[in-house]
This record gives C-alpha cells, structure tokens and sequence, in this order.
C-alpha cells in the first residue's frame, strides 16, 4: 500500500467538517462569498489555460469568490518523485505562503491537489511548516470533489451532445476518494450519455516522471487504454487530470482514432466551442 494514501475516515471528517462549516455560514451567504484560491497547475497554465477559466466559471456559480495568486508555480510534485526534497520543501513554503487567507484551495486536478495534501510529510514535528503545511491539506480540494461534497453543488445548466467515457486519474481516486463525484456532476449535463468502459480505474500509464522513466511500460498501458476508449463506443474522453488526458489524447491521434479528449470542466461549464486536447485550430500548413 502506498504511504501517500490518505485513509478513507480521514478525508470523510476532512469533509464533514467542511459541510459543516458552510451549514454554520449559510445565514451570512448573501453577505460574504466563500473565498477560493485556484491553483492553476503547470499544465493547465502551459497548455490548456481554457481548463482554469471553466474551473472558475464553475466555482463562481456555485457562489465563490475565486482568486489566482500569481506567485504560485508547481505543485513540486516532479522534484518530489525524483527525490528531491530540498527543492519540494521549497516549493511548499512558496505555495503555502501563496494560498494563505484562502477558505478552500481548489484545483482541476487531483494529482496536483494531492501533492499539496502532501506537504505536511515534508516537515519534522518541530518545524512550524508542518503546522502550516497540515492548514492547507485540510483546505484543499479538486473540483469536482470540492463541488459535490463541499458546497453541495449541481447546477449544472450545460448540455453536451454525445456519448461520452470517464478515465479515473490514480491520484484522484486513490488519495481523494474522487469516483462518484464527477459521474454525479455529468449525469446533470443535458443531452450526455455516459458509457462507463471497462478498466476505467486502471492507470493510462502517464504517471509524471513515470513515463519518461519507463517508456515501453507507459506505452504499453496507455494502448490497453485507448482500446478500452475505443470498445466503449464513445465519441469523447473525459478525464480530470490534464497531465493523463494529454497522454491518451496523443495516443488515439497517432493511432487515427476519431475521438475528442476533454477536461470534465469544460464539459460542465458548456466551454467546448474550441477545438478538442490534441486537435488544432487550424489545418496543418495553413497560418493560424
């Protein structure tokens, strides 16, 4: 078992609390917003900025005041898995400091998310860090974790045609607990049809470093999962963590498959009108 899963009764108090203190605002909602930080991710920065204007859109009309500390960088996790761990104690100080005053810290990813929930591992007992970095666990969330048990959130007003699968990220669902609550968000979404396809759970082989580490393996586990794509019949893959969706995208385009890859988000918030993960604007050889 690995030392980085967060046991199940933890992260059910983790929420109930959170309910609970939300319950105990409710009166004073109308007055004062609940406040978010929104921790953007590297990839989502670098590639796919559309992901992070959903995830506010979403987080704004669940009643949020969203804001983007622009100190923030890289969750660490890189340095982290790569035993690095002067350069992940920074990182964390960084981030910690950026995120302070914040009710909740959310995220469009629950491997991003996770590391952050790592931080207080980085720290000795004695080290005022460690108090600072259990602060933040308590208060980070991924988003659709964050909407459904949390804010208790499911207005969803999009409509998305199509028949759709769901990939499980690893760290979404085995450190957070993330399962049901995006299924729960999707079946909100008019005119969508999921189709669950088989080995849902089962890692794309992405994994970070892990792929660059071990190329032929990742290659392999990434194919056994764009045949499951394909089997399901579906006609879009969705996912919640970019750093996968990235990686399944590039392989059912190489192999020629007519499937889009999205974000969850973009799905929720009705932000489809750009072009699919992995598809460009434009014809190649043309100007953009």
């Amino acid at each position: 078992m690995s030392t980085f899963l967060t046991p199940p009764e933890d992260k059910e108090v983790m929420v109930q609390k959170s309910r609970i203190r939300i319950q105990a605002n409710t009166m004073q909602a109308s007055e004062k917003s609940i406040k978010v930080g929104l921790f953007v991710t590297c990839l989502v920065d670098m590639f796919r900025p559309s992901i992070g204007f959903a995830t506010i859109k979403l987080l704004e009309s669940a009643g949020c005041e969203v804001s983007v500390p622009e100190v923030q960088t890289c969750c660490g996790q890189p340095a982290f898995n790569s035993g690095d761990k002067k350069t992940t104690q920074q990182i964390a100080r960084q981030t910690i400091e950026a995120f302070d005053g914040y009710e909740y810290v959310v995220g469009p990813s629950g491997s991003c998310i996770g590391m952050l929930q790592h931080y207080a591992d980085l720290f000795d007992n004695n080290d005022p860090w460690k108090a600072r970095a259990e602060n933040l666990k308590n208060r980070a969330f991924e988003i659709t974790s964050f909407l459904t048990d949390v804010m208790d959130f499911d207005s969803i007003l999009s409509a998305y045609e199509g028949n759709v699968t769901y990939h499980d990220s690893c760290a979404g669902l085995r450190e957070l607990g993330v399962k049901q609550q995006p299924r729960k968000l999707l079946a909100k979404v008019a005119n969508l049809t999921l189709t669950e396809m088989e080995d849902a759970e089962t890692c794309c082989g992405f994994g970070g470093t892990f792929c660059v580490k071990y190329p032929e393996i990742s290659n392999r586990m990434v194919e056994n999962k764009s045949a499951n794509v394909e089997l399901s019949g579906a006609t879009t893959l969705l996912g919640g963590d970019l750093g996968c969706l990235l990686n399944m995208a590039g392989k059912l385009k190489r192999q020629g498959h007519n499937i889009e890859t999205r974000h969850i988000v973009e799905v929720l918030a009705g932000m489809t009108d750009e072009p699919a993960i992995g598809e460009a604007a434009y014809e190649l050889g043309q100007s953009a």
